[in-house]
């Protein structure tokens, strides 16, 4: 049949309609809420690379985690300021560092909320990379066996899944067999299996303080180009016992997305990254774009993709226009 016997639009007259018939899906329960703690008391400062986000200290990030519990979401991803830096990023896996401090009060004044951690250490270190640097190069077995160590710090204090985001060989691997080896065998990994090496990670950069001393991360995070590569990425981290997988940035990767989630039958999940968030916050701002409708179109086109869950920093904000639609 043709026009005029057929008429797609006859579906499409109406709200109800276009509901009745939609594909893909968008709530509250797809997001994964990130989080910059910081040392002190009182702390909720506004991040300028990042309008709407914060450094929050313990005592206000539980504030926070109770708030976006309270609209639905339900996991949290944490990354920490440190008090001090050095050049392997010790302070990471220490049992009182405030990222581990913040495992346990969200936990206990929100226990029904996920827990996710950031397992890196760019943020921790003098250099700004993202393990133990040897003349100028990341050394990547000593840097698993400090993620082991990063791990096990982690599932103590009580975090849900454990997120290795350095793109580090064999990561996945020996991070499960640390977990496991001191009775963690129920925490969970989240790979960032397919993590590029982008543009868009700028204002995280200097939310966390993490922009390198010298050198960029390409030796480690994945060349834009390669799709095939990725997909031996997360053939490798499947293979090494990561629980769900991430594809990192999200927007311009969305191809990555669709296939990844036709060749795994894993939970994938998206990175909506900073660079994404801010300029829509950006074009917004100079009033170019209607933010709220982008925004949403942004977060549909991820689930569209294939993503099960997205990392999003406009899912307080999301989620609160979800609830009124």
């Amino acid at each position: 049949m043709s026009f005029p016997e057929t008429r797609p639009r006859r579906l499409r007259r109406s709200a109800a309609l276009r509901r009745l018939v939609r594909e893909t899906t968008l709530d509250a329960g797809n997001f994964i809420a990130p989080l910059f703690v910081c040392p002190g008391n009182g702390v909720r400062r506004e991040i300028s690379s990042l309008p709407g986000q914060f450094h929050f200290s313990v005592d206000q990030v539980v504030r926070e985690a109770e708030e976006l519990a309270g609209l639905d979401i339900p996991a949290v991803i944490l990354f920490g300021l440190p008090k001090k830096k050095d050049e392997v990023g010790s302070e990471a896996w220490q049992q009182d560092g405030v990222v581990q401090n913040a495992i346990r009060a969200i936990k206990k004044a929100v226990p029904q909320l996920v827990v996710m951690v950031d397992a890196c250490f760019c943020e921790y270190t003098t250099h700004g990379h993202c393990g133990v640097v040897v003349n100028e190069r990341v050394d990547n077995d000593a840097t698993c066996e400090n993620l082991g160590r990063l791990a096990v710090s982690y599932a103590r204090a009580g975090a849900d899944l454990i997120a290795p985001s350095g793109m580090m060989d064999g990561a996945v691997g020996f991070i499960r067999e640390s977990l496991d080896e001191e009775s963690f065998d129920e925490t969970a990994i989240l790979a960032y299996a397919a993590k590029f090496a982008s543009a868009y990670y700028g204002p995280f950069r200097t939310a966390v303080d993490s922009t390198p001393a010298f050198g960029d991360r390409s030796g480690y995070q994945m060349d834009p180009a390669n799709v095939r590569e990725a997909m031996r990425e997360v053939a490798l981290d499947v293979e090494e016992g990561a629980d769900l997988v991430m594809v990192k940035p999200a927007l311009a990767y969305l191809d990555i997305v669709a296939e990844v989630r036709s060749e795994f039958d894993v939970p994938v999940a998206a990175y909506n990254v900073s660079g994404e968030y801010a300029m829509i916050k950006a074009a917004a701002e100079k009033g170019w774009v209607d933010h709220d409708r982008l925004m949403l179109e942004t977060l549909l086109s991820m689930r569209r993709a294939g993503a099960d869950m997205i990392l999003t920093y406009h899912a307080k904000e999301a989620a609160r226009l979800l609830k009124k639609a």
